[in-house]
């Protein structure tokens, strides 16, 4: 690994260890008001419960992270873009290893080749009833990455500069369920064509307001965050 990441590494697993962002931070790109109770605190008595993984790993000059988009398919989550992830199993005996059998099953990449460094705060998504665990990791290079078609329409690599640019940022009103909201997403590709949001932006938001990303190659300078 370029030591030009080290700094930013250290200091990430620093603050997965520390007290979290939380919800504060998740709740900055919810939808506004929420629709339907999609992003409910309380969890229902049957919530299943799922592991995603925010992977980042080192390309160019940069840091990346992995996102999938998913397939149409008759489900809530239809289309959308998302951390690498799914529904726990008893094979898997805790939700950081349901994040990384899935993260293996769908695009490829196999826990032998990274470390996980700790966990971000749980996410409740009513639509979907999930209980979502995201789950933070690090590989030292660009992995080969072999989606699964059936799981995976597109992969996308976003630069974590990208992530952090606040012109990625942004808010429209979209109709869902008959009702008129506003929508924070993160735009990503050439042409701000992926539309991130929902319950994938909120996990975001509170993954880039970690102190370590101001540590990132090139990454803005925010005199809020200061990194120990």
């Amino acid at each position: 690994m370029s030591e030009i990441y080290e700094p930013f590494l250290r200091q990430l697993r620093r603050d997965l260890s520390a007290p979290l962002p939380g919800r504060a931070a998740q709740y900055r790109m919810a939808p506004r008001p929420r629709p339907g109770g999609e992003f409910d605190d309380a969890p229902r008595p049957d919530a299943r419960r799922g592991g995603v993984l925010a992977l980042f790993y080192p390309h160019a000059g940069q840091i990346f992270l992995p996102l999938i988009l998913r397939p149409t398919y008759p489900g809530v989550h239809s289309g959308q873009i998302g951390f690498p992830g799914g529904g726990y199993e008893a094979v898997d005996g805790d939700l950081t290893a349901t994040a990384l059998r899935e993260t293996y099953e769908e695009i490829g990449v196999h826990p032998s080749q990274y470390t996980v460094l700790g966990q971000l705060t749980p996410l409740y998504v009513a639509a979907s009833n999930y209980l979502v665990q995201p789950v933070v990791g690090w590989i030292d290079y660009r992995p080969t990455f072999n989606p699964d078609p059936y799981e995976v329409a597109a992969l996308i690599e976003a630069p974590l500069t990208t992530l952090l640019d606040p012109a990625t940022r942004r808010v429209e009103p979209w109709t869902m369920r008959g009702r008129a909201i506003e929508v924070p997403f993160f735009a990503l590709g050439e042409y701000g064509e992926y539309a991130v949001w929902g319950a994938t932006a909120m996990m975001l938001s509170e993954l880039l307001a970690l102190p370590a990303m101001q540590l990132a190659p090139g990454a803005p300078r925010n005199p809020a965050h200061t990194p120990g």
